[in-house]
């Protein structure tokens, strides 16, 4: 299967959360400053991807992350907004490149690209159930 004719480079998704303790390093075992977890971010530019081009598959299919690649260069402590983006940049197949930054009330807090693929659900449990360990469910 080839990406969607409707699946092209321009597509935008965004996301945003306050920080809360529930997504500061210490919570997430990153680190021990009481700041926004890089997990976190990654998660949230994660999250901006996929919002920029779920609309558009069609049915029986997702994208799952496969690749990134970001910094994070500046903290952002508890109670301030953050809002991830992303920007499909471009569209090879079934593999989608994305420039993901996200930023706080402040400033720009990291910034890189995100790779995602296509994949037809039905065909990726049929795999993962040959996969799976006898006994469990996958």
């Amino acid at each position: 299967m080839g990406t969607p004719v409707e699946i092209k480079p321009g597509l935008k998704g965004s996301v945003q959360v306050t920080v809360g303790p529930q997504h500061t390093a210490p919570h997430v075992g990153s680190g021990r400053v009481r700041v926004l977890a890089t997990p976190v971010m990654v998660n949230l530019m994660e999250a901006a991807a996929l919002n920029a081009v779920e609309g558009w598959l069609p049915e029986g299919h997702q994208t799952l992350g496969t690749h990134l690649d970001v910094r994070h260069f500046a903290a952002t402590p508890v109670g301030m907004r953050v809002t991830a983006h992303a920007e499909l940049v471009k569209v090879e197949g079934r593999n989608l490149t994305f420039r993901v930054y996200a930023e706080d009330e402040k400033e720009k807090i990291g910034e890189g690209t995100h790779e995602r693929v296509v994949v037809n659900l039905a065909r990726f449990d049929r795999r993962m159930q040959d996969k799976a360990p006898p006994g469990t469910a996958a």
